[in-house]
């Protein structure tokens, strides 16, 4: 029976623990961080590096740094010198994508936004309609990006930067995604020669760097094509990341296909479906609600991983900010450069992560284990 529930006479009251006023948030601290020499010593410590770390970070991005100006000359107060930002700005959003075309770009972004919408919530409305859109956004994207029909033609090496990175990402996960499902079931298959194929596929990609698949299809394939038959590089770096993230999208799915109990199978044969039937309506549902945390990791794992692609010549947004630090002008703002583009990162993952934690309360069906 709750407190709300019981019945007390008159004068008597629940045992409750007392307000924490003054009085008992120093009796907290007391028990806490002084309750003895050890943990007083510990205490005054951390608070004392906390208080340096903090203050120095402060001072560094914010009260002394500096905001305005043109040249590195003008970064005198001791902290960050922004101006790098400022001036190489247009470069960490589009790379080298023209500026009068600024605004396909921008149109892009926006469309991703209305596109990324219904996949990610299920209650929008008309979102039947806003799904064929989602389908379509990336033919919408390439033609608006790429240019033609009027439009001045820009080519994928000149595309870059935030935009790069965004495209990398987001083509990498939408194609992993499924590629990673039929290898899990593939690899669960009774059919021998469809299993070893799977398994094969994904023990080799698993066991090379992903440095090694953009080497192979930037520099290698080409070698392996008829003469006059060539591949635009960005699309081989897009082939090659989303083949080494669904082998290991695949073992994700796999695990949570395992921890299916096997009655979900044999309730789903009972009821007379097909494979293909109990793995879209009962199976997978379950699997894949099993194993989101491990999806969303893979997902941020390969969003990050795309900065590798500054290696074979695409400028990203690490390529971006290696032309940065690079030049005379801003020469010796590597941190600012790097932290800046690691807040750009931030953002993105800590989002995925938010969502991630959203999507599994939403689906949670009181059953936790």
């Amino acid at each position: 029976m709750s407190l709300t529930e019981q019945k007390y006479a008159p004068g008597e009251h629940p045992d409750l623990p007392p307000p924490l006023g003054e009085a008992g948030l120093i009796a907290w601290f007391r028990k806490r961080l002084f309750s003895s020499i050890g943990n007083t010593i510990l205490t005054i410590v951390t608070g004392y590096f906390l208080y340096h770390v903090l203050s120095t970070s402060i001072f560094w991005t914010l009260t002394g740094a500096t905001f305005v100006g043109e040249t590195k000359a003008d970064c005198t107060l001791g902290g960050a010198c922004w101006l790098v930002i400022g001036d190489r700005f247009h470069q960490f959003m589009y790379g080298l994508y023209p500026k009068e075309e600024y605004w396909r770009a921008n149109i892009t972004f926006v469309l991703m936004i209305v596109a990324i919408a219904p996949v990610l919530f299920d209650k929008l409305p008309h979102r039947g309609l806003f799904l064929i859109f989602s389908m379509l956004f990336p033919f919408i994207a390439f033609f608006l990006l790429s240019g033609g029909l009027g439009m001045e033609t820009v080519d994928s090496s000149d595309w870059g930067g935030l935009l790069l990175t965004l495209v990398l990402g987001v083509t990498g996960i939408v194609a992993s995604f499924p590629i990673g499902i039929v290898l899990a079931l593939g690899r669960r298959s009774n059919m021998p020669i469809v299993r070893t194929l799977c398994v094969c596929f994904i023990e080799f990609v698993r066991g090379v760097p992903l440095i090694t698949i953009l080497f192979m299809a930037s520099n290698m394939l080409p070698l392996f094509l008829p003469d006059g038959v060539n591949f635009d590089k960005l699309l081989r770096a897009l082939i090659g990341v989303a083949l080494f993230s669904s082998a290991y999208m695949a073992e994700v799915i796999r695990g949570g296909l395992q921890a299916i109990p096997k009655g979900q199978f044999e309730g789903a044969d009972a009821m007379g479906l097909s494979y293909w039937q109990s793995m879209r309506l009962i199976i997978l549902p379950q699997a894949l609600r099993i194993v989101i945390p491990g999806i969303v990791n893979t997902f941020i794992g390969l969003y990050k991983d795309t900065t590798l692609v500054s290696i074979i010549g695409l400028f990203d947004l690490i390529g971006i900010g290696q032309v940065a630090v690079a030049d005379v002008k801003w020469r010796g703002l590597a941190p600012e450069t790097y932290v800046f583009i690691a807040l750009l990162f931030f953002i993105s993952c800590f989002s995925m992560s938010r969502y991630s934690l959203w999507l599994e309360n939403k689906l949670h069906t009181g059953h936790k284990r």
